[in-house]
């Protein structure tokens, strides 16, 4: 049980990293056509709603 735990945090982080990461790559101005603003990211990455 212990394992799973620490297995399904760790894919979370990395999940919410990659989020990030795809996020980030995008210009401002792609990101205000999605309505998300830069300092959004973290908070949004964090939900999954990115890259989904």
């Amino acid at each position: 049980m212990f394992v799973a735990f620490i297995l399904s945090t760790l894919r979370s982080h990395v999940r919410h990293r990659q989020n990030i990461r795809e996020l980030m790559r995008l210009t401002d101005r792609e990101l205000d056509d999605v309505g998300i603003s830069r300092h959004e990211i973290d908070t949004i990455a964090s939900h999954g709603k990115a890259g989904q």
